[in-house]
């Protein structure tokens, strides 16, 4: 049997997942492969040329109906701040295509705005191909769920857009090979 997709519903939430923090760097859009695809290749770079005597911070990750937070597990000193980012501030997540071991996320921030910071890519460098998966589906349930309380709760989407990228590296890799234009997946 060939690798079998991992399935994620609403009920498997909250996900607990232990990552490593790669960073984050400016996206130049809400959604797609396209905007993420420089951020992580800049994240891998600097993360290659760090010194051997340091490591990529160890983080908790956990995906929950209500969106994704992590905390710093690298060192057991102090309690670490847990950061935060709400469902309806992340625009897109996805499984990187070449680095499969690799989950980023686009989260919309109107903090920055002065700066001209409103995208971010964060990036995380998970255990196995079938983690980063696995996170990908399981911030896709947190996205299904968050879209079905907003129609039943009436208030609509009022323009909020997010994607998940559910295809696997292999169909990336052919859609991104066939032309450079961006879909709805």
């Amino acid at each position: 049997m060939e690798n079998a997709e991992p399935t994620v519903t609403v009920d498997d939430l909250p996900m607990k997942f232990v990552v490593k923090y790669l960073g984050w760097e400016p996206a130049r859009g809400l959604w797609g492969m396209k905007h993420t695809r420089k951020p992580v290749d800049s994240l891998v770079t600097k993360a290659r040329q760090l010194p051997p005597d340091i490591i990529l911070p160890r983080v908790s990750l956990e995906v929950t109906k209500n969106g994704l937070s992590y905390v710093d597990i690298t060192k057991k000193t102090k309690q670490a701040e847990s950061v935060k980012f709400g469902v309806n501030e992340i625009s897109y997540g996805v499984q990187d295509l070449i680095y499969t071991r690799i989950f980023s996320m686009i989260v919309v921030t109107d903090k920055s705005l002065d700066e001209g910071l409103t995208f971010i890519c964060h990036s995380f460098a998970c255990d196995s191909n079938n983690h980063a998966r696995q996170l990908t589906y399981a911030l896709a349930a947190a996205f299904e769920n968050y879209a079905q309380r907003m129609k039943e709760s009436k208030k609509g989407m009022r323009g909020r857009k997010f994607a998940i990228d559910l295809r696997s590296p292999e169909q990336q890799a052919a859609q991104a090979s066939g032309d450079d234009e961006e879909t709805d997946a």
